[in-house]
């Protein structure tokens, strides 16, 4: 060695070139993630979770903003706080954030890593997410895929082919079609990515309604799930999402995949799955195409994994139905419901101020979760004397609970809280599983009373 020269360490230069390609901040997070990989892959896999079941998400596409540079895409969804704190929380959410998650159509199998051609593809589960830091929730809008939209030269037609032209003409369709709302960041997610996401938990607990047999030899799919609670595969947890009764058609998709979403995060939140949670994040990246930052993705994990189940928020888009229609399987927006979810789950801007439904007129399905026999009737009778005009008797729900549950079907949050006290008892459901006819679905548990 020359005298006069001090040498530098090759692992030194390393960590400069590191840092110098990275950027600081990314070159933190880095180590942030290297010091605590188990609190980052906690983080990480929650979000996954609170996201759609499916994966994590987000970056700007579709908004009358324009295009950003990633500091100003920072400072537009993040804010810098106490320095003194770790890096992993240091930055805070500033702001409501709107994030599209798609599941992709499966076209062949994926082996190794994903590429644009393999998520150009038809849609089979479109969600609209919002983080709200102000009001510590998370709202989840699921667009059934058959809904009709006006699509780029194509005029009307069903949105799930949105995403077959590009992500941008999906993101597009979206926001015009849900009274413009911005959408901030995107996610894409290839089946793959549930069914080892779901091996990689050991299975996930589901409770299956009804008896579920399908074959479908042109796309290999075969579906054979019997009624009850069961402990689902990663096959078995893919064809209780993808099965499809001649009865309720999507609709009953979208209500399978809310039940499966709530699953998921019930699986996660258990401390004996922490150690293989490296495994499932490496898993579940290969199947994922987003535009979420390291830094926004370290802080909305931190934001979701600090809330309790009740902030989670699900809701399907309004809409109906059509013998009439040219497509029976077809789905036609409600402006006027849409209108209301829109402006209250996502703060979208309405022309008019939504009509206020009165509890005597609404749509109130009742269901008999509680081992009585013949427990609706009467209580849809009793309901009907104390002046709820429009009570009907549901099916019975196929599974007993112990808690009382009245489930917000179409989004009516208000008008659950008002039948809530007129009851004395019942925990409010914000999820579109209840009946699909109702505005409000009453599934009487095993601590209903009858006076």
């Amino acid at each position: 060695m020359v005298k006069g020269v001090q040498r530098t360490s090759s692992s030194s230069v390393r960590r400069q070139l590191v840092k110098h390609s990275l950027g600081t901040l990314r070159y933190r997070l880095l180590l942030t993630w290297r010091k605590n990989p188990l609190l980052s892959w906690t983080c990480l896999i929650t979000f996954f979770v609170l996201l759609g079941g499916n994966a994590a998400l987000l970056t700007p596409i579709w908004s009358d903003r324009a295009p950003l540079s990633q500091e100003q895409r920072l400072a537009d969804l993040l804010s810098k706080g106490n320095k003194s704190v770790p890096f992993s929380n240091q930055y805070q959410i500033s702001r409501p954030v709107n994030i599209l998650v798609l599941g992709i159509d499966p076209v062949g199998e994926n082996k190794g890593d994903i590429s644009q051609s393999d998520m150009t593809a038809n849609s089979d589960t479109i969600l609209l997410l919002r983080i709200n830091p102000n009001s510590q929730l998370i709202k989840v809008l699921s667009i059934p895929r058959s809904s009709m939209v006006v699509l780029p030269e194509i005029g009307l037609g069903q949105i799930l082919l949105a995403n077959a032209s590009s992500i941008a003409t999906a993101t597009r369709v979206v926001s015009k079609s849900l009274n413009n709302v911005p959408i901030d960041r995107y996610l894409r997610l290839r089946p793959e990515g549930l069914r080892e996401l779901v091996n990689a938990l050991g299975g996930v607990e589901v409770f299956v309604p009804q008896p579920m047999s399908y074959q479908d030899v042109s796309q290999k799919l075969t579906i054979d799930l019997e009624k009850g609670w069961q402990t689902l595969t990663g096959d078995e947890a893919q064809q209780f999402a993808r099965f499809q009764d001649k009865e309720n058609g999507d609709l009953g998709r979208v209500q399978r995949q809310q039940l499966l979403i709530k699953a998921l995060k019930n699986r996660l939140t258990n401390p004996a799955i922490m150690a293989r949670l490296p495994q499932i994040v490496s898993v579940v990246q290969n199947y994922v195409d987003t535009n979420l930052s390291p830094e926004e993705m370290l802080t909305l994990a931190n934001f979701g994994a600090k809330l309790d189940a009740q902030n989670l928020q699900m809701v399907m888009l309004p809409g109906f139905v059509s013998s009439l229609s040219l497509d029976p399987s077809s789905y036609w927006l409600d402006p006027s419901s849409q209108d209301r979810v829109m402006s209250e789950y996502f703060g979208a801007k309405v022309l008019s101020t939504p009509k206020v439904r009165s509890l005597s007129t609404m749509k109130i399905a009742v269901q008999n979760a509680s081992g009585q026999p013949s427990l609706s009737r009467r209580v849809a009778s009793s309901l009907k004397a104390q002046g709820l005009e429009n009570v009907y008797v549901s099916s019975d729900w196929s599974d007993q609970l112990a808690q009382t549950e009245i489930v917000v079907q179409r989004g009516d949050l208000t008008s659950a809280t008002e039948l809530q006290k007129v009851l004395g008892l019942g925990k409010v459901e914000v999820a579109a599983t209840g009946d699909l006819d109702s505005y409000l679905t009453l599934r009487l548990g095993k601590d209903w009373r009858e006076e």
